[in-house]
């Protein structure tokens, strides 16, 4: 974050002059204001940037999901207690023992508050750790006099996220073992084992044996990996690097999530994914108090695909003309007809939130199922695929010695 150089004249008239962080010059001149002072100079001295260490490396510098839950929690019992915001953060700040980031994090946020920004504000200067939603939410409750609640729906909106991405983890974590044991055995094989083999069967047959063609391709392709393993290896790696890069780019993520939505019994989980996000997201914005457009703009930055969030801007766009938010979901294909639906109910009775909350929860459910049902394809997909290379390098094996055998005869 910049920190930036001032000079200001006080109320008494003296001369003032010191450093502070700001995510900008407009506001630090907001700052300065709110502190009753007249900035005659204001300039940036440097970008503050993280030193490097093995935490930076590692993702050590970043707040875990359920340390933040666990402060949301904390913060909204301490706020529901009667505690000032600014006591229930310094206490909260001393006593965060497993995460010196987020206790970095709350000295920075607490420093901010008593320059004279809003909790809203100070929150928004770390977006790594709170979100667009978090810090709308926030921003709300804190207009509404209603921070408590707000922080009590942002803790269980954060722990219906993580146990939704935990679930997933879970589900695929076995066939990924699989699929990393079939690469390492192709690889073990390719280079240890059918080299020996083909020494074996050349030593039977002479240089000159009829080998068949499956064994000459097993031959060949091992030939290649022994000699030029550090241009395989290194191709693979730079491949990997090169689409985990690419796919982070702007044109990169689209296509990528345009292809899930493309791909059989992937799309529809993809589908009921973002569904559930943009629900329990809208509705939480909604309940809080956010505007409509205010909460479709940060809903399409939080759904977490890229097709979706066209969408969503497109709908903020509509809405923004004067249709309902109901008929514009109608039209579109990406959205289920319960959306439309339901946001026809909620629009009627004036309870979006509620009935969007019963759609999200109808959704995880789903996704839950969905998730149940494709690992369990999956998984005797990846033993298939394990099998089905075993037997072509021991076929590969057992035909040439097969035919020499008849040979010696």
């Amino acid at each position: 974050m910049p920190i930036f150089s001032y000079i200001a004249i006080d109320k008494t008239g003296k001369v003032i002059n010191g450093n502070f962080e700001q995510i900008d010059r407009a506001n630090s001149i907001s700052t300065l204001t709110k502190q009753g002072l007249r900035p005659i100079s204001l300039k940036m001295v440097k970008e503050k940037t993280d030193k490097f260490n093995l935490q930076n490396i590692f993702g050590g510098n970043k707040v875990k999901s359920d340390q933040l839950v666990m402060f949301t929690r904390q913060l909204s019992a301490m706020v529901g207690a009667g505690v000032p915001l600014l006591r229930a953060l310094t206490a909260l700040s001393s006593h965060v023992a497993d995460s010196p980031t987020l206790r970095k994090i709350l000295d920075g946020v607490i420093k901010s508050i008593e320059s004279g920004s809003t909790f809203g504000d100070a929150l928004a200067k770390y977006p790594n750790t709170f979100n667009d939603i978090y810090v709308n939410m926030v921003r709300a409750g804190e207009a509404a006099g209603i921070l408590e609640d707000i922080l009590q729906r942002l803790a269980l909106q954060q722990e219906k996220s993580m146990s939704m991405r935990k679930k997933i983890k879970a589900s695929m974590a076995y066939p990924i073992v699989l699929l990393s044991i079939t690469v390492l055995a192709f690889f073990g094989l390719m280079i240890f084992i059918i080299p020996q083999i083909g020494k074996i069967l050349t030593d039977l047959g002479g240089a000159d044996a009829k080998l068949p063609l499956l064994t000459l391709i097993m031959l060949g392709i091992s030939s290649f990996i022994t000699k030029y393993w550090y241009i395989v290896f290194a191709v693979l790696g730079a491949s990997i690097y090169g689409f985990m890069r690419y796919i982070k780019t702007k044109k990169g993520r689209y296509q990528f999530h345009y292809v899930l939505l493309r791909t059989p019994l992937v799309k529809k989980i993809i589908m009921k994914i973002a569904v559930a996000h943009f629900a329990r997201t809208f509705s939480a914005l909604i309940e809080a108090g956010v505007a409509v457009l205010e909460a479709l703009s940060v809903t399409s930055r939080a759904v977490g695909n890229a097709i979706f969030e066209e969408a969503l801007v497109k709908a903020e766009i509509e809405v923004k003309n004067g249709r309902t938010l109901s008929s514009v979901m109608e039209a579109d294909p990406l959205f289920p007809p319960i959306i439309s639906q339901m946001l026809l109910v909620g629009e009627e009775t004036g309870q979006t939130d509620k009935v969007l909350v019963k759609v999200a929860d109808f959704y995880e459910e789903e996704v839950d199922a969905a998730i149940s049902g494709i690992s369990s394809i999956i998984e005797p997909a990846m033993i298939v695929v394990m099998g089905s290379m075993v037997g072509l390098i021991a076929a590969s094996v057992m035909l040439p010695i097969a035919s020499l055998s008849q040979n010696i005869k």
